[in-house]
């Protein structure tokens, strides 16, 4: 099987079914278009569906522990596009619950139409949509559960920066194409290590890896622990690593220093490194920013 090309296949209604977590319904699934009139899934949407089920499974003790701490915790779903993945988890917890408040930002206006509409119709009333990009659209001022799912390129950077402005005590994030360092790479010398990047598709594959390691160590210098797992196999999803950050407040110098000797070592300089260098120094912990690096940026 291709990688590329993730093998599908259609589901039959009491797949479906089987398929879901305690407390998700069918009934939404197909007000979001993913289950047809009579309970099944065609293969793209399987795969869709696999997809969502596992964030949610993985994002749940995340979840859990927001409702367990706060009164009214908010969930921010960054980049929501048709928010499959955050009315689901409207569902499974807010809902539930009765409290709790999702925020689904996104910056296409139709959608963000569409998404109204069917939190509506579901009345669930404590559903923010907020049109606008992930970089500059407005937030409450303390988010407890931060997540973003293939947001392409740099804006899972910054999804992350938001995240980290807003003190969330939870960030999960998919990251879909990376593209800012394989174009850096492109112009980059190290020789001893060029060979690591001296092909396009070892440019792109080193790119891809290398904006997540630092994307795990900017979290880590910066309050939270980190953990990076698959969120499902590749026959559902190409994209599927993900990466979870909880908030312990606790400064990682070592991170810092292992980002610092990375950005050293490979010259590239990715725009998250020294956004969040500028948000530490805003609140005054540079320090722990990892922003000490005397690397070069690419040309």
């Amino acid at each position: 099987m291709s990688r590329g090309r993730p093998e599908r296949a259609a589901l039959e209604p009491d797949e479906v079914r089987d398929a879901l977590l305690d407390g998700q319904s069918v009934d939404l699934l197909q007000a979001l278009g993913l289950v047809t009139a009579r309970g099944g899934a065609s293969p793209s949407s399987n795969r869709k569906i696999k997809q969502i089920t596992h964030f949610a499974r993985l994002l749940a003790p995340a979840l859990d522990d927001a409702f367990e701490r706060h009164e009214d915790p908010i969930l921010v779903d960054f980049g929501a596009g048709k928010a499959y993945l955050g009315l689901v988890l409207y569902e499974l917890w807010m809902h539930r619950h009765g409290r709790g408040r999702l925020v689904a930002v996104e910056s296409r206006p139709d959608l963000c139409e569409r998404v109204q509409r069917i939190a509506d119709a579901r009345g669930f009333d404590r559903v923010d949509v907020v049109a606008g990009t992930i970089a500059d659209a407005p937030l409450p001022e303390r988010v407890h559960v931060a997540m973003a799912l293939h947001a392409c390129d740099t804006a899972t950077d910054d999804a992350l920066v938001r995240a980290l402005e807003a003190r969330a005590d939870h960030i999960a994030v998919v990251p879909c194409c990376q593209a800012e360092v394989a174009r850096q790479l492109k112009k980059a010398r190290a020789e001893d290590i060029d060979p690591l990047w001296g092909h396009a598709l070892h440019r792109r594959e080193f790119g891809a890896h290398f904006t997540n390691v630092l994307r795990g160590l900017v979290l880590q210098a910066n309050g939270h622990r980190v953990s990076v797992t698959e969120l499902v196999g590749w026959e559902h999803a190409v994209k599927n690593e993900l990466i979870l950050g909880r908030r312990v407040a606790r400064f990682h110098r070592g991170a810092a220093d292992q980002l610092a000797g990375l950005l050293e070592r490979v010259p590239v300089r990715p725009g998250l490194v020294d956004r969040v260098a500028a948000l530490q120094a805003s609140t005054g912990t540079t320090e722990s920013a990892g922003s000490g690096s005397s690397s070069d940026t690419a040309e």
